[in-house]
């Protein structure tokens, strides 16, 4: 598939922002944070902004961004109209609990309603985002057990490791917090390994053969192109990235988004102070980078069994 760069924006950008989000809603709620003006305002304010610019950018993919809204009308039967529904809703705990955190600290008794409709509202919302790839049944690289999962747990990782390094820019000390960014870093990172290793491994169930029902005289191949030049499905649905360079770039997702951020994590445990908000904000910068690589590699990566019409593998 055709890596757009306004929806890697929007997956990386949203899920990050909703991971800090659930985050502070559960950590609000569990008394696991200092519930000060201040970090209220960063880390709220942050993940809205994080959020808000990701669902902003998804609409540039479209051919009529303005019309958008028409999405939202379809919740019955499409995925993308359950995201958007779920991002909206969000949205009104999220400032309800701000306003609590800020304004009111933790003599407001519905702080922690609200803090747990967030944290809520942000899982529900990405486990939609997740499902839109995961219930395409024609493309293999995203209709299997490992996609959705995959989405959870890379948000929270990202945001997780912004609360940490949030948290500690602040002046504040919250162990809990980061020990949850380096479990979660962890897990997100068994997580794609066992992804990628699905993917190498096992292939569409539909190839020439079965989508032609020539199968039972042998192999089929393309005697001529359907076209003689390249044409929309072939630019956005067969989209080719290189062996070489899939194998180079997933090195840097290890590397980047995963060995590097938990490795400063670690450091932001043992050193607390001036080296371990440095670590921690360097984490930061790290993880959305790397983010940014997989969910480019998610995308190029992705085949359409449409693309069969025009001779290629089925993967």
């Amino acid at each position: 598939m055709y890596p757009a760069y306004s929806v890697i924006f929007f997956t990386v950008s949203s899920g990050i922002g909703y991971g800090l989000l659930a985050l502070m809603g559960i950590f609000a709620a569990t008394g696991g944070l200092p519930l000060t003006k201040d970090l209220g305002l960063v880390g709220l304010g942050l993940g809205f902004i994080s959020v808000s610019a990701g669902l902003l950018s998804s609409t540039f993919h479209l051919g009529h961004p303005e019309r958008a809204w028409r999405a939202l009308t379809q919740w019955k039967s499409s995925w993308l109209s359950r995201e958007g529904i779920a991002a909206v809703l969000t949205f009104l705990p999220v400032i309800l609990l701000a306003y609590t955190w800020v304004y009111r600290g933790d003599s407001a008794r519905t702080l922690e309603i609200w803090a747990v409709l967030t944290a809520a509202g942000a899982f529900i919302t990405v486990y939609c985002t997740g499902m839109i790839y995961r219930s395409l049944k024609t493309i293999h690289q995203w209709h299997n057990a490992w996609t959705l999962p995959n989405y959870l747990l890379l948000g929270l990782a990202g945001g997780a490791v912004w609360l940490s390094a949030i948290v500690a820019m602040l002046g504040y000390e919250s162990h809990q917090v980061t020990l949850t960014a380096a479990l979660a870093l962890a897990a997100a990172w068994i997580s794609k390994a066992g992804y990628w290793r699905f993917i190498d491994t096992t292939r569409h169930q539909t190839t020439p053969e079965t989508a032609t029902g020539l199968g039972r005289f042998g192999k089929v191949s393309k005697f001529e192109g359907p076209h003689t030049s390249p044409n929309y499905l072939m630019k956005e649905m067969g989209f080719q990235v290189a062996r070489k360079h899939v194998a180079k770039l997933r090195r840097y997702v290890h590397l980047i988004g995963f060995a590097a951020p938990l490795g400063l994590v670690v450091l932001g445990l043992i050193f607390p102070g001036i080296v371990g908000t440095v670590s921690l904000f360097l984490a930061g910068l790290a993880v959305t980078l790397g983010l940014v690589i997989e969910r480019w590699l998610f995308f190029a990566e992705a085949s359409h069994v449409v693309s069969l019409y025009y001779g290629e593998k089925s993967t």
